[in-house]
């Protein structure tokens, strides 16, 4: 049977590679179209037919200035689906790109699945009307999901988390902390504060001098950074003269008392792998921009494992402040200081209480408990997906 799936970035194409490599197990013939990268060719046994490197462009003026690039890609991949005709197409997040191409598909006939939910409750809901006109199946990676979709229409299943597999799977293999700190030449015996500013430039521009900052007010704990895989240790160095550790931020969250986290996969990363953490995200320092921000946004909180444990709708977001003022908490698991409120100042009010045997710290690893029990499923993720799209191409060729 034929598939065709389309990633767009790194973590797509990791997620896509695990459904790959369960749908060649259950499908020994399958032939694999593709858009992703190294990982899914490993498991596909060839080249992608356009790389996610030359797809991966972010926000509304990196589309622009690539406007050919991806108006050239989109072409080339609506193409090879009229040739190649698959049983199925599956899409893997990347929305603006995969939205075009799902709508082609399904007036080619070709059934659309989708992978990991778009964040549709977050923002640009008003896609949902396009997408319940082609998409036949919607598999989700975070368990508030269907029930914030299945109440506008759109019947979506939650299939586990790849990142509790991926986190479980890297602490298994994890040596102790004297090796890790040995092999990185840390100081044996300070506790780490891990500072992970995100994985684009920018991101670690705006981040790591606020977490620098604070980390300097704690000199009885280690600070490290994790550096992202493809941005250079010198880029750090603009900011910092704290230790980089390059391409190891699981492992060095793992070992770490505590953590400052850009708001991302990074902080329920972090969460799974037992780091109590403050969510950091500083952007353009204005009031005015935080309140676009948080108009814009139609969640609660921005962080994966507030939104998980927590309320997913605004409106519920009175009920649950108004039970956290009775418990002395704020309604979230993990503080999350974000725009113009990120600075050292209020990022270290919220991590200082998490460095000591404090009530504070005890009730966010209790919610990490939680939210452990609430990603749980039976079945890996990846492998969830690739039974039920073979199950579905199957009734369909027969």
């Amino acid at each position: 049977m034929r598939y065709f799936f389309s990633a767009g970035e790194a973590s797509g194409d990791l997620h896509a590679a695990g459904v790959i490599h369960y749908l060649r197990r259950l499908d020994p013939e399958a032939e694999i179209t593709f858009l992703g990268g190294d990982a899914m060719a490993s498991e596909a046994g060839h080249a992608p037919l356009i790389h996610y490197r030359d797809m991966a462009f972010m926000g509304f003026i990196d589309v622009a200035r690539h406007l050919p690039q991806v108006l050239g890609n989109l072409k080339k991949a609506k193409e090879a689906l009229r040739r190649e005709r698959p049983d199925v197409l599956v899409l893997v997040d990347y929305p603006g790109f995969n939205f075009k191409l799902g709508e082609y598909a399904r007036g080619l006939g070709i059934p659309v699945h989708y992978y990991i939910a778009p964040k549709l409750w977050a923002w640009k809901d008003y896609r949902l009307k396009s997408m319940r006109r082609w998409v036949d199946r919607v598999y989700s990676i975070l368990p508030f999901e269907p029930e914030w979709f299945g109440a506008r229409g759109l019947k979506v299943e939650y299939v586990g988390n790849p990142s509790v597999e991926e986190v479980d799977h890297t602490l298994a293999g994890l040596g102790d902390g004297v090796s890790f700190r040995r092999d990185h030449s840390l100081d044996p015996g300070r506790p780490i504060l891990a500072l992970v500013p995100g994985s684009r430039v920018s991101e670690i521009r705006t981040n790591l001098p606020v977490m620098d900052a604070v980390a300097r007010r704690h000199p009885e704990m280690q600070a490290v950074v994790a550096g992202a895989p493809a941005i250079d240790e010198d880029f750090y160095r603009r900011f910092t003269d704290f230790p980089v550790v390059q391409a190891s931020t699981l492992s060095l969250m793992a070992h770490s008392h505590a953590a400052l986290v850009t708001s991302g996969t990074a902080s329920l990363e972090a969460a799974l792998a037992g780091a109590p953490q403050v969510v950091c995200y500083r952007a353009v320092g204005w009031k005015w921009a935080h309140d676009l921000f948080t108009h814009i946004l139609k969640v609660p909180y921005c962080s994966l494992p507030n939104l998980i444990t927590g309320p997913i709708a605004r409106s519920d977001r009175g009920e649950a402040n108004r039970q956290a003022r009775a418990t002395g908490a704020r309604g979230w698991i993990i503080p999350e200081v974000l725009v113009h409120n990120c600075t050292p100042e209020i990022v270290d009010r919220h991590l200082s209480p998490l460095l000591g045997d404090t009530p504070e710290r005890s009730a966010q690893l209790r919610g990490y408990q939680v939210l452990r029990e609430r990603l749980a499923t039976a079945l890996p993720a990846a492998e969830n997906v690739a039974m039920q799209i073979y199950d579905s191409v199957k009734t369909k060729v027969k």
